[in-house]
């Protein structure tokens, strides 16, 4: 894997730009040197914060020999939401590898959801990858992630 303060991103290439609740899957219909990404594909989960999501209150639990407690920790339903998304990310970026949809991928992912798809990437997936940018541009225009590319 390639990781460069200016990475190439070669024409046709795939352009995975994902955070843990949205992705664009963008092409690059110009070249390295001149990017011209097209919107392919858009996936949206919605994912509220965890307090909106668990009524749990953490539990308890007992010794076996005498009456000490000590608490559980309380599940992170977002972040579990936020892996699966990358999970999800993952497979469709597989299959597409194995259809031959794309030869070169540039992934744009915040560092801990990039984590969390290497941990989830096929071999057919990782062979592919051009380059891996750490940053967060889900909500940032098309136009602005060109330029932050080439940049």
């Amino acid at each position: 894997m390639i990781k460069a303060s200016r990475p190439r991103v070669p024409h046709d290439s795939l352009v995975l730009v994902g955070d843990g609740q949205k992705a664009l899957f963008l092409r690059n219909k110009g070249n390295a040197l001149r990017v011209h990404l097209v919107v392919e594909q858009i996936l949206e989960r919605h994912n509220p914060p965890t307090r909106e999501q668990g009524t749990d209150r953490p539990g308890r639990a007992t010794t076996s020999l005498g009456v000490a407690r000590s608490a559980m920790e309380e599940v992170d339903w977002h972040h579990l939401a936020k892996e699966r998304f990358a999970h999800e990310l993952a497979e469709a970026l597989y299959r597409h590898a194995h259809a031959n949809r794309f030869e070169k991928l540039v992934i744009i992912a915040p560092p801990k959801i990039l984590g969390d798809l290497r941990r989830a990437f096929h071999a057919e997936v990782i062979d592919r990858i051009a380059a891996e940018i750490p940053k967060e541009l889900t909500s940032h225009p098309v136009a602005e992630i060109e330029r932050l590319i080439a940049a």
